[in-house]
């Protein structure tokens, strides 16, 4: 009982002022004890419950006294109560050993938060992340359908189920076509990956996982096809290799026949090839409706070509001008050719602005890392040393946790600051957000 009661009470952490919560005089230390009689799992009842403009809200005070509550409101008008937890509930680590998972590849020492292996259906729909389906319960599938939660991102690896029981390494990796079925049966709206291992999955393995994927549409909206980050601490581990140029252009035309058939059945590209492959293969990123309104950008497809495009019609939306500045950009071994360009395209615009690309090695992690994403703030310290950053050194949010300025080593912003003696700018994603940042706007 005590365990039911931990998962189902919530206990109040804070009461936003002018809130429907602070009219009931709710304060911190109170528990949520039920809407309408039914106890709340998770962040997802709640959310559901609260719909109604007629609730009765249990509430039990701190001195054990309870309140019920019949609340009149606008429909879907939040009360006001944060309980601290986004999810309401503990966060489910993962229960595979994938032989290619990145956090086994982690160095000792870095802090305790980047250790854990999250695979909780509810953060693929809050937050966007991959999971593999193997913590899901009938009862959670049951709720994601009941609630009729959507997108829910998948990692599939392989539509083989007896590789995928070997690359997850767990026994039951392979049941979860059952639940897409439910899922698909169900209508809920699906996206897809394949972190592709070279001498497993890929080869024969993918053309049957890009044949087997089709019975999933049109609830697979996209599938993503992406390489293996390998890191330099993979003693121990599974015997990966890196692609090669030529691994690379046989994975991309396998990609590009299956595009084919499906946007000649489905008027949809479906599959895609994340960016690294185009760069591997030394070939030019498609163009923008190869994309398919980027639904897999935050998985590093398509963010290239999306960059470019957005740099290009903003830059034409602007008059060059007499303004001088100089100031430099770090980015990862993989992206800067890319944005040494972009600068070059900028420059162009408005010749007295001087921008210098410093392509940073990640020497923490190993050079097989390149995305600038996976930097750390040692090593944009160690290889921007003794330069002249200009007025500003301009950093992209991806290298940070997000909602801090913590690079992934623990070194803060402010600190990196410090060591190089320039102001350092944060800038968001967008065309628009790199161009603003170089020109001082």
């Amino acid at each position: 009982m005590a365990d039911k009661k931990k998962k189902t009470e919530h206990v109040i952490l804070s009461v936003e002022d002018g809130s429907i919560a602070q009219e009931l005089e709710l304060e911190p230390g109170d528990v949520l004890v039920s809407i309408d009689g039914q106890q709340v799992e998770d962040i997802f009842d709640y959310r559901y419950l609260i719909q109604g403009e007629c609730i009765t809200v249990l509430i039990r005070k701190r001195d054990g006294e309870e309140w019920e509550l019949d609340i009149e409101k606008d429909y879907d008008e939040d009360l006001g109560i944060d309980f601290g937890n986004g999810l309401m509930d503990a966060y489910r680590s993962c229960s595979n050993k994938c032989v290619f998972c990145f956090i086994d590849q982690l160095p000792k020492g870095m802090r305790e938060t980047l250790y854990f292996k999250d695979d909780d259906s509810r953060l693929s729909f809050l937050q966007g992340n991959y999971i593999t389906l193997t913590n899901m319960s009938d009862h959670d599938i049951d709720r994601i359908i009941m609630y009729h939660l959507e997108p829910i991102n998948i990692s599939f690896h392989t539509f083989n189920p007896a590789l995928r029981r070997k690359m997850l390494n767990n026994r039951f990796a392979g049941d979860i076509f059952e639940k897409v079925d439910r899922l698909c049966e169900a209508g809920i709206e699906l996206n897809g990956q394949i972190v592709l291992c070279k001498g497993i999955n890929d080869g024969a393995e993918l053309d049957y996982s890009l044949e087997a994927m089709e019975r999933y549409i049109p609830c697979l909206k996209s599938l993503s096809v992406v390489p293996v980050g390998l890191t330099r601490f993979r003693d121990r581990l599974y015997p990966l290799e890196p692609f090669t140029k030529e691994d690379a252009e046989q994975v991309l035309s396998q990609i590009e026949n299956a595009q084919k058939h499906f946007m000649e059945k489905y008027g949809s590209h479906i599959v895609h090839a994340g960016d690294e492959w185009y760069i591997l293969a030394q070939r030019e990123m498609p163009p923008e409706d190869n994309y398919d309104g980027y639904l897999q950008i935050e998985n590093g497809v398509g963010m290239v070509r999306s960059l470019s495009d957005e740099v290009g019609e903003y830059l034409a939306q602007l008059e060059g001008d007499k303004r001088e500045r100089k100031i430099s950009v770090a980015t990862g071994v993989l992206a800067y050719p890319y944005i040494r360009e972009l600068a070059d395209r900028i420059s162009t615009v408005f010749p007295g602005v001087e921008v210098t690309v410093y392509k940073i090695v990640n020497r923490f992690f190993g050079e097989r890392i390149t995305v600038a994403g996976l930097l750390t703030g040692q090593d944009l310290k160690a290889q921007l040393e003794g330069h002249d950053l200009g007025e500003n050194l301009l950093l992209t949010q991806h290298m940070l946790r997000s909602g801090e300025e913590v690079f992934l080593d623990d070194m803060t912003v402010s600190e990196l600051s410090e060591a190089l003696h320039v102001p350092v700018r944060i800038v968001g994603t967008s065309g628009r957000d790199l161009v603003e940042a170089c020109i001082g706007k």
